[in-house]
């Protein structure tokens, strides 16, 4: 299987993406790697005792800054719309990017194309969770505004890949909301909450975001505008959190002390909210598996994005999703 990378997309490229193909290609032997961008950069970086990985120059790329469907119209020739068209003409079985996230949304959208029946792709980042399976939600920041038909679509898609690619045998889908009763919410979740319980899923009803951390469900539903703050205020409580006890447990001797006895249960707790450990975020919906890595991503989450993509044409997740979506819509 071929998974094409977007060696220019994200804070610390092209080395992140280099490092962490070596890794993948050490790892999985079935895979080669295209990394899609300058040649002059990313040779230097890349050892030539991994005859799985090939570099496909480029040196035109998207900038984190940039507006993203003019990127993408614009720049046919950048890393990660000449990744996406590898998807697009079956010279690459996956993409990953660790990119501007509007421009992989573009990209999906205007060079990879949806599923049929798909109204809207979403993209669907797996939450830490204090039990360390994590949760999958989805739509965090794909489209901002949704209707009740597609927070269903997001509903069948989660459900398919917590079922395909994690082996869960009947995954919990709850809708996020308010309150944990039927009438809560906007007009929206009250409009779509029928709708979930008609389908052939365990649909669970309501969730509560303070309950997000103890995986509640399997599936988080919601649209992208409250499911981006639902991630960007997880993130910043985990990282405001562990700058703190920074700052407390090195006060003086004592606290150093403590923290020195503490360092093996604290240095849990950091990996349990560890982003990196579950790679990036499918975007689903796509025809073609697409991953977005995290921006900040090191080497280490873009070889676990490598895995989940490698999981995910194994498994024929784009398949299954195409199907089920079929039989929803023939249902109807």
């Amino acid at each position: 299987m071929k998974i094409a990378i977007d060696a220019m997309g994200g804070d610390h490229a092209p080395e992140v993406n280099v490092r962490g193909a070596m890794l993948a290609t050490k790892q999985w032997k079935d895979i080669e790697i295209i990394l899609v961008g300058d040649s002059k950069q990313i040779d230097p970086l890349l050892d030539t005792t991994f005859p799985n990985i090939t570099v496909n120059h480029t040196d035109e790329m998207i900038s984190g800054d940039e507006e993203p469907v003019r990127a993408v119209r614009r720049k046919k020739n950048s890393s990660m719309v000449l990744a996406g068209k590898m998807v697009k003409d079956r010279s690459a079985d996956a993409m990953i990017s660790s990119g501007n996230t509007g421009a992989l949304m573009a990209t999906g959208l205007l060079v990879m194309g949806r599923i049929p029946g798909v109204e809207r792709p979403a993209l669907a980042p797996m939450l830490p969770t204090m039990d360390n399976v994590g949760l999958l939600a989805l739509d965090l920041g794909a489209n901002m505004d949704a209707s009740a038909e597609h927070l269903v679509q997001y509903a069948i898609m989660g459900n398919i890949y917590r079922t395909k690619i994690h082996g869960m045998d009947s995954p919990r889908v709850g809708l996020l909301n308010v309150g944990t009763e039927k009438g809560k919410g906007s007009e929206i979740t009250k409009e779509v909450y029928p709708l979930l319980e008609q389908l052939p899923i365990n649909f669970i009803g309501n969730v509560e975001a303070r309950d997000v951390l103890n995986r509640n469900c399997d599936v988080l539903v919601c649209d992208g505008f409250v499911g981006n703050i639902l991630l960007k205020a997880m993130e910043g409580t985990a990282s405001n959190v562990f700058s703190v006890l920074k700052v407390e447990l090195t006060k003086n001797l004592l606290r150093k002390a403590a923290a020195a006895i503490l360092k093996s249960s604290l240095s849990a707790f950091k990996k349990k909210m560890d982003y990196t450990t579950y790679g990036g975020a499918p975007l689903l919906g796509v025809n073609g598996v697409c991953i977005k890595s995290h921006g900040s991503s090191d080497a280490n989450a873009v070889k676990n994005a490598i895995g989940q993509a490698r999981n995910a044409i194994e498994k024929k997740l784009v398949d299954s999703i195409a199907s089920e979506i079929r039989n929803e819509g023939n249902n109807r």
